[in-house]
């Protein structure tokens, strides 16, 4: 990694303890009713990662004044819902991976059925997390639940995951490529960006949510394309995942379709749009750049 990276990968770091502590707190008090799923919850969720998604939350917030108290709530039911999808994208009626973060897979370690249920805890504890947030008004709790229900749901997430199932095997044209990811990875990212924005402030001007739209968008596309790129040139060990699925599943990926060097020239083109959208920003919005230029210099 670039030198000039240090300081963002001690923040990572930092978020990455923050957020283990946060998670942990909110399964204790979401008075879970079975031990087994419990455990399999805390699982799927407390397992590591790079929690990419919560820090963009935070550091969203940060740039609009805001602090990290403000976004605990939003940044715990981003992760919530990413490891659920995550638990869920492993079962054999989809991916059909093995391995997670470095760990057997929620389904391997346990059972499908108790995987699947808990997919299911993960995502409805997070809209929990999020009603009861404690720093938030009634109104923003609206706002940050609506953000987090588009970028999961059928006009996100699960439309792109859906999108995707639909296409192994398939050829698929750039456009089409750029659409499923824009869902089933992009929505996510959009509303994690947006939510810690709305966490932050009770008003976010049209203008600020149109930048954070934008720079959300390609760096979400800038994120896939990159693991693209490492599940190619990636190792299984650092990438905790196998490495080759999706060219074992002969999915299609931007690799595929523009070469190596296009993919990569492809990234970083989407990042130089990043900071073009943070131009327009007011507030120290350094952070989110250089979140950025992480994002595709990366190797996991």
């Amino acid at each position: 990694m670039a030198q000039d990276l240090q300081p963002l990968q001690q923040q990572l770091q930092s978020v990455q303890q923050r957020l283990e502590q946060q998670l942990h707190q909110h399964l204790q008090v979401l008075q879970l009713a079975d031990s087994r799923l419990a455990e399999a919850m805390a699982y799927g969720v407390l397992n590591g990662g790079k929690r990419l998604r919560p820090f963009l939350c935070y550091a969203a917030a940060q740039a609009l004044g805001g602090n990290w108290e403000q976004a605990d709530a939003a940044a715990t039911a981003l992760e919530m819902v990413h490891s659920y999808s995550l638990v869920h994208d492993d079962l054999p009626a989809m991916d059909d991976d093995d391995l997670r973060r470095g760990k057997p897979t929620c389904h391997i370690a346990f059972d499908e059925a108790t995987a699947i249920l808990a997919g299911d805890g993960l995502l409805t504890a997070a809209f929990e997390v999020l009603a009861n947030a404690p720093q938030q008004t009634a109104e923003q709790r609206l706002t940050l639940i609506r953000l987090l229900a588009q970028g999961s749901g059928g006009a996100g997430m699960v439309a792109g995951q859906s999108i995707d199932l639909g296409h192994v095997g398939k050829p698929m044209t750039l456009p089409e490529l750029e659409r499923m990811h824009r869902h089933k990875t992009g929505a996510l990212i959009r509303s994690a960006v947006l939510m810690g924005a709305h966490a932050a402030c009770a008003e976010v001007d049209q203008a600020t949510e149109q930048a954070l739209v934008r720079y959300a968008d390609a760096v979400g596309l800038a994120f896939q394309v990159q693991d693209d790129i490492l599940d190619i040139e990636g190792d299984t060990v650092t990438l905790g995942k196998t490495q080759g699925a999706d060219l074992a599943l002969n999915k299609p990926t931007y690799p595929a379709l523009l070469g190596l060097d296009g993919a990569r020239a492809k990234a970083r083109e989407l990042v130089a749009d990043a900071h073009a959208a943070l131009a327009g920003l007011g507030g120290d919005t350094s952070v989110l750049a250089q979140l950025a230029d992480y994002i595709i210099n990366r190797d996991h």
